[in-house]
């Protein structure tokens, strides 16, 4: 089964979740939910939102995947990763090999995208393929993030 993959953005992600919705439910297949925002409002504050998305990957890290958006992505990670069992990767262009890496080494269950960087072609291409990989489980990389989990703040 496929997990449910969960979408949260600011302002400058707002106009791409619908479409990005449709693209991840219609042609890659796998159930969504749109976590908002839900209305453009230039001064919102991101963490509104992605602490949605972020909160239902933390229930099953395992299981559960989000795309999580703004202008670089980068203060949207910062807000994912305050939650335990979230691993959010930011991709904003380069290589796709960068998610897949994200996938393969980190067992990431959140992609935050630079949606300033990104046109919607990249972002779907970028989305299939990390969606598409599974983690593979090696040992070391398996140590590493469970190593990751026992950190308390």
């Amino acid at each position: 089964m496929k997990p449910t993959v969960y979408f949260a953005a600011d302002h400058w992600g707002f106009e791409l979740i619908p479409e990005l919705v449709s693209f991840v439910r219609e042609e890659l297949g796998y159930p969504t939910e749109h976590c908002g925002p839900f209305d453009y409002d230039p001064e919102d504050d991101y963490p509104d939102f992605i602490q949605v998305a972020a909160a239902q990957v933390a229930e099953d890290p395992e299981n559960k995947r989000a795309i999580i958006f703004g202008k670089s992505g980068q203060g949207e990670a910062m807000c994912a990763n305050r939650f335990r069992g979230v691993r959010a990767a930011v991709y904003y262009g380069g290589p796709p090999e960068i998610v897949t890496l994200s996938r393969e080494h980190n067992n990431a269950n959140v992609l935050s995208l630079g949606a300033g960087f990104l046109s919607l072609d990249e972002i779907k291409e970028v989305l299939a393929v990390w969606l598409a990989f599974e983690f593979p489980n090696e040992e070391r990389h398996a140590r590493r993030i469970a190593k990751l989990d026992e950190i308390e703040p």
